[in-house]
């Protein structure tokens, strides 16, 4: 697929002035106003996070009643239930609000529907067959709610309050629940609108044991440290790739030190061994391809209880045999996923004309809707289009749907509402559901508005490059200073350099498709060769002796207490 390679321009002048200040290599400099800090404070800031860097959330709407209703609550011990998601984001949010109103001695008990059987968000059957009859006086949300109208009617008309904890996209009317805490929504402008749900649930913990302190409510019991919880709000952030910003940043950095320092969550210890990972040496990419994936298993094959299990539970044992499971269930859902993806692949090898579009809507009634979302952003990343992917049974489909950047899924996806039953989600991801018969005109309105979003260009992948980058500028010190600039992610990526004439000393395939390579620069000033990786490479291609350019990232490869330098292979051309 044709890519647009687009290397940034920062400003010379603030590049030489943070290179200066801060006594850095001009190329972390150069990196550092690519992401838009260009002050000493700010990027003092960024590469120290700290938990004194936090911006008060007290300014959310709604802070000040839900922290003190939930203060009333834990005061007559009320029975509080905390309604959580069932993805990693979602759970995270439902632990950490579980944990810290179990330290402050609530009543409390916390509830995760199942993905398939019950769907997303609160539902009135949740009122009338689970917190009616087990008499919840109080429910508070995590990671959802936003648009369960119908439920929040149904709970007062039961006499039970909720609050909602939530962060995805609102359009219209709030539901009429005791507050809703949500930085999404039109009247507040507190400016945490970055924040995962994970990241709503924690602020509002934060407001809470504000409001308990100042009734001198710790006085006999210790206060929590909130810092314990960081493990878990690091875990959902980057599980719901959120931009990697401001507390969103602090919150990662943070929660990877308290894991790195010896975690404490039994859990959390089994579930890093059965992924082998050191916890001394855990990273953002270990919590996105390791750990995230098998949690996010759970919801998707089984139940997401057991990764709400794996967090609360105290005892090692019981401990690893939910890790166990979940690494089960990862096995099913990666083999699930790849019958789909490669029953999909056939189909449009097939059939063609579906890539004359500018979106790509597929329905089935075998597909596994745990995984569609999984395999939904596979074909969007090939494909470079919207994707919408649905499990079709017994008239009614409901699906996952997944963007690339430049296309707002969400508003889409809002302009074809007239034709689907239920929506959620943002710009770029979301999850619908419509009738059997509605299909076909969804697909053809969704198509009509991709196309008027994308307008008339075509739209390409593009790979942005920080800066050129010449083999004899690759020293320990500068793959060391950007181990600072982690955790990367959304909002803060991998830097991307750009190498010119490149020649291939050897490769071999490793693995089942990555490419293990020696590169050598013939214009640089010693001929040494850089060790290179490119995942994912087609096998059967062969490998041409040069390179007019390559986009690669830098890194160290730690194997057996050894670290040396890597690049890893984002791009080539030709290509």
């Amino acid at each position: 697929m044709k890519k647009h390679w687009r290397i940034l321009q920062p400003d010379l002048q603030s590049v030489q002035r943070l290179s200066s200040e801060l006594n850095c290599t001009p190329i972390t400099a150069c990196i550092l106003v690519n992401r838009n800090i260009v002050s000493v404070e700010k990027a003092s800031r960024f590469l120290n996070p700290s938990m004194q860097h936090l911006r008060p959330p007290f300014g959310l709407k709604d802070m000040d009643i839900a922290a003190e209703r939930i203060g009333k609550a834990i005061r007559s011990n009320e029975k509080i239930l905390i309604f959580g998601d069932y993805d990693v984001d979602g759970v995270t949010a439902t632990a950490v609000l579980f944990e810290f109103l179990q330290q402050a001695g609530a009543n409390i008990s916390y509830y995760i529907p199942h993905r398939l059987k019950e769907g997303y968000g609160l539902q009135e059957h949740h009122i009338t067959d689970y917190a009616g009859p087990h008499q919840f006086d109080l429910i508070v949300t995590a990671d959802c709610g936003t648009a369960s109208h119908a439920a929040v009617r149904r709970a007062r008309t039961a006499g039970i309050d909720i609050i909602i904890t939530d962060h995805h996209s609102t359009s219209g009317k709030l539901p009429d629940a005791v507050a809703v805490i949500n930085p999404q929504r039109s009247d507040c402008d507190a400016g945490f609108e970055h924040l995962a749900g994970v990241g709503v649930a924690l602020a509002l913990v934060i407001g809470l044991r504000k409001h308990l302190r100042e009734s001198a409510f710790w006085t006999n019991r210790p206060e929590p440290n909130l810092r314990e919880l960081c493990d878990l709000v690091a875990l959902g952030t980057v599980a719901d790739a959120v931009a990697l910003i401001d507390e969103n940043r602090i919150f990662t950095r943070i929660g990877l030190d308290v894991i790195r320092s010896g975690p404490n969550r039994p859990g959390l210890v089994e579930l890093l061994k059965r992924c082998k990972i050191d916890p001394r040496q855990v990273n953002a990419e270990d919590l996105a391809f390791q750990l995230i994936p098998r949690l996010n298993a759970a919801g998707r094959m089984d139940h997401a209880r057991l990764a709400a299990a794996l967090f609360t539970v105290t005892d090692s044992e019981q401990a690893g045999r939910i890790a166990d499971n979940l690494n089960g269930l990862n096995i099913r859902r990666k083999k699930t996923e790849k019958d789909i993806l490669g029953e999909i692949r056939t189909y449009l090898s097939n059939n063609p004309q579906e890539l004359n579009n500018t979106s790509l809507v597929l329905a089935h009634p075998d597909w596994h809707l745990g995984v569609l979302g999984i395999v939904a952003s596979r074909l969007a990343e090939q494909y470079y289009r919207p994707v919408v992917l649905i499990s079709m049974k017994e008239g009614t489909g409901k699906g996952s749907a997944r963007s690339v950047p430049g296309i707002d899924l969400y508003r889409g996806l809002t302009t074809c509402s007239e034709h689907l039953e239920t929506l959620g989600g943002h710009a770029m991801a979301a999850g619908l559901q419509l009738r059997e018969e509605n299909l076909l005109r969804f697909k053809q309105k969704f198509e009509e508005t991709v196309r008027v979003q994308t307008g008339k260009k075509d739209v390409v992948p593009e790979i942005v490059i920080d800066r050129s980058l010449h083999f004899d500028e690759i020293t320990d010190a500068l793959i060391d200073e950007i181990e600072t600039l982690r955790p990367f992610g959304a909002g803060n990526p991998d830097p991307l350099f750009l190498a010119r004439n490149i020649r291939v000393s050897t490769s071999r395939i490793v693995g089942e498709n990555h490419r293990q390579l020696q590169l050598r620069q013939p214009q640089a000033d010693s001929d040494r060769a850089v060790s290179a990786i490119h995942f994912n490479v087609d096998t059967g291609r062969p490998l041409p002796e040069s390179f007019d350019k390559i986009a690669f990232r830098l890194q160290w490869n730690r194997w057996n207490g050894r670290k040396v330098a890597q690049m890893v292979i984002e791009a080539t051309a030709p290509d």
